[in-house]
């Protein structure tokens, strides 16, 4: 029984003390909203000198105390020869529908928050991915449902293109809120980026086990995990710490 309980506590010590580091050391980007910057970072290809086919996905912290938490993600596609790249959000400001298009410039800050870009693939197959990400977008379930936890939200939005195209073998950081939240038709499938099993209760409850994700348990929203492939830890609030390859 004291080993259980100390096994336990020290579970709930591996969950609670990144979430306390996250706190102490957030600094919000601005003072307001209004003041934030939602400039492009540069991270999109010109569409006038890149003419292939670009699918990007961001993931910046979001604004003000949340951001110690949690990330917003987004899509941009831009198909061949495309002089415009076209953005997929989930926003909640402005009511339901909650996906957005072009809500922003495709490589924006998040309201002075310079994102990290999880996936960019460009050129020959893309175009193949740019119609499928989009029959995912068209075919996402909660476009009339929104909550910042346990979700769906924006990861839970992205996290649904992940599964429905795994061929972008989409790495949703651990502290993409949202991104686990499934129904209960779904309890026992895939995680976000469609390799590997899942089990999840609502996104309140679960695990996952995949050569993209690695291993991960999730509690309340909050996941923690280790990637043994590229190697690191993934935890609550901080996100994924260790090795990284170049978005791919």
């Amino acid at each position: 029984m004291k080993a259980r309980r100390k096994m336990l506590l020290i579970l709930l010590a591996l969950f609670v003390v990144p979430i306390l580091i996250s706190v102490a050391t957030h600094r919000p980007a601005a003072a307001t909203w209004s003041a934030a910057s939602r400039e492009s970072t540069g991270l999109a290809p010109d569409p006038a000198a890149a003419r292939e086919a670009v699918v990007q996905i961001y993931a910046p912290n979001t604004f003000g105390w949340r951001g110690a938490f949690g990330v917003h993600s987004w899509i941009a596609v831009k198909r061949e020869g495309a002089g415009s790249y076209v953005r997929y959000d989930v926003v909640f400001w402005g009511g339901s529908p909650y996906v957005r298009r072009n809500f922003a410039v495709p490589d924006g800050q998040w309201f002075g928050r310079v994102p990290d870009l999880l996936v960019d693939r460009r050129g020959p197959g893309v175009e193949a991915l740019i119609d499928r990400i989009e029959a995912a977008v068209a075919d996402y379930p909660y476009r009339e449902t929104y909550r910042t936890w346990p979700g769906p939200n924006s990861n839970t939005f992205v996290a649904h293109v992940g599964r429905s195209v795994p061929e972008l073998r989409l790495d949703l950081p651990p502290n993409a809120i949202g991104k686990d939240y499934v129904p209960l038709s779904s309890v026992i499938g895939r995680p976000p980026s469609g390799t590997g099993v899942q089990a999840s209760l609502y996104g309140l409850l679960g695990v996952i086990v995949s050569p993209v994700e690695g291993a991960e348990i999730n509690l309340l929203g909050l996941s923690l995990g280790a990637d043994l492939f590229e190697p690191a830890l993934r935890l609550p609030g901080l996100g994924r710490i260790g090795w990284k390859s170049p978005p791919r």
